[in-house]
């Protein structure tokens, strides 16, 4: 039974299914942070400042949840503070960070009575696709608190699935028995993601090979001894293990090594959605400056802008006659600018989109090959650079049925073999039967031409599903994918990260 030891630790699942297994807990992606700050404001008369750093998220709502605080420094305006904070990393969520920055006079000193020197608001993805993010601080007015400043630090923390393995066999069948033990130490004699695998039948039985974190397996020492016990009812056997270790990476590896996720976002403008000026319009902008495209358009911009350093998004729209002269076309940029399609921010796009809406006339068809493949052509560039510089994703706003489905299957299936995925998020209230297809999730895409898809790359959800549980659930649904659809491609063309990260 062969055993791949992998030099990365993923979520835990099993061999057989993808499922965590008996009673265990799926291992979360988390990340420390460490917390310096420099030329705090000097509150004390005959001393320097005593700082302590407070730490709260938000990630929905107005209120704030205190994360905890750093231990405080007696007199110091540069404080590096040993404490370290663990959070758990959603990459489809919007994490918003708080830190507050204190001057502690003495230890009965709660923070209400405390003098306050500063504070900084950001998000969790800001930090992880920075080497190391510093920003000024800022008073409650945000006026700026003197010229001090705060540099926080981050390094993947890993938590590990232990399990002792035991090869057992009963009359008619043989199966390997993974007991799974949750460990909060980062030392184990022996620590596995396991799995159960069946062979009916046999007495001889060999099982698949498996993959384990060498990391979780050996801590990282490949000259550690690994103990397998079996057993057939009351005779022990010899089990022989051919070991190969092989290096993978994480989607917080790549990030955190600067790859860079490039978001193209493309707007369905066929005559399906209504005249725009109509209430009834899938396209009208209502007085509060809301209607379903932007939603979506928030929705996943306000993820993914924070793994793109230069925060320029192109955007197109397809369906529409374009002055001036007013021919169909399915890739044209919304701000009528073929050199330069780059909209700055998602504020940026929603601005462009808006402007654009009264100067095109909305017709058809639907299609969605043209989009596709604009973004398919900078996949290709960017894998002859022969290292995971670049990822792109691309989000398709629609409301229709596709007219172009041999097209766009061919599109998808060539894209699956590039550094790229697609979200279509579905508005309105047609039918969708045709972009849940286009998802893969139920079996493996296949072109008219019989070529299959490599992998899955398409995420679909209807905006109206999510009308009552709120944007940041669209969010969530259409980019929990796609972590994995990342680190999965980098590692299956053994791309590595542009730069190797290493704990602050």
């Amino acid at each position: 039974m062969p055993v791949v030891v992998c030099e990365s630790v993923l979520q835990a699942t099993m061999a057989t299914g993808g499922n965590s297994g008996p009673g265990t807990t799926a291992c979360v992606t988390k990340v420390a942070l460490s917390i310096s700050c420099n030329n705090l404001l000097d509150m004390d008369v005959f001393s320097k400042s005593d700082p302590l750093c407070l730490l709260s998220m938000n990630t929905s709502g107005p209120h704030w949840s205190e994360i905890g605080r750093t231990e405080k420094i007696m007199n110091s305006l540069n404080p590096s503070f040993s404490k370290t904070f663990v959070i758990d990393y959603y990459f489809e969520m919007v994490q918003k960070l708080k830190f507050e920055v204190y001057d502690i006079d003495n230890d009965m000193c709660s923070l209400q009575d405390a003098d306050f020197l500063g504070e900084v608001e950001c998000t969790l993805g800001q930090i992880v696709s920075s080497q190391k993010l510093t920003r000024p601080l800022v008073m409650k007015d945000k006026m700026p608190a003197g010229k001090g400043t705060i540099t926080v630090s981050h390094f993947q923390f890993l938590e590990y699935m232990g399990i002792w393995v035991m090869c057992t066999c009963v009359p008619g069948e043989c199966f390997l028995f993974c007991r799974y033990v949750l460990k909060k130490e980062l030392t184990c004699p022996l620590l596995i993601y396991g799995f159960v695998q069946v062979v009916k039948y046999n007495l001889n039985p060999t099982w698949k090979q498996f993959r384990v974190s060498l990391q979780a397996l050996c801590g990282g020492d490949v000259e550690k001894s690994i103990k397998v016990h079996t057993k057939i009812q009351s005779l022990n056997l010899v089990s022989f293990f051919s070991l190969q270790i092989v290096k993978e990476y994480t989607f917080l590896d790549y990030i955190m090594g600067g790859c860079q996720i490039n978001f193209t976002i493309a707007i369905d403008f066929t005559g399906s959605n209504g005249d725009p000026k109509s209430p009834n319009s899938l396209h009208y902008i209502s007085p509060h400056g809301y209607n379903e495209y932007l939603a979506a358009i928030w929705a996943v911009g306000n993820v993914i802008q924070d793994y793109d350093s230069d925060k320029m998004f192109p955007a197109f729209g397809f369906g529409a006659q374009v002055p001036p002269t007013w021919q169909v076309s399915h890739e044209f940029p919304i701000n009528f600018n073929p050199s330069n399609p780059f909209c700055a921010g998602i504020e940026g796009v929603v601005t462009a989109y808006q402007q654009c809406l009264p100067q095109v006339k909305l017709y058809g068809p639907t299609n969605f090959s043209p989009i596709i493949n604009h973004v398919a052509h900078f996949g290709r560039q960017a894998m002859q650079q022969e290292t995971a510089s670049q990822y792109f994703v691309l989000l398709i706003i629609t409301d229709g049925v596709i007219t172009d489905m041999d097209h766009t299957l061919q599109a998808i299936v060539n894209a699956s073999r590039l550094p790229m995925s697609i979200i279509i998020v579905g508005v309105g209230g047609a039918d969708f039967s045709a972009m849940e297809f286009l998802d893969g999730d139920d079996g493996i895409l296949r072109a008219a031409t019989g070529e299959t898809a490599m992998r899955d790359i398409v995420q679909f959800v209807p905006f109206r599903q999510f009308q009552n549980a709120g944007t940041a659930a669209l969010a969530q649904s259409v980019l929990a994918e796609l972590p994995d659809q990342v680190a999965s491609f980098f590692n299956l063309f053994d791309l590595k990260p542009p730069t190797e990260h290493s704990p602050s």
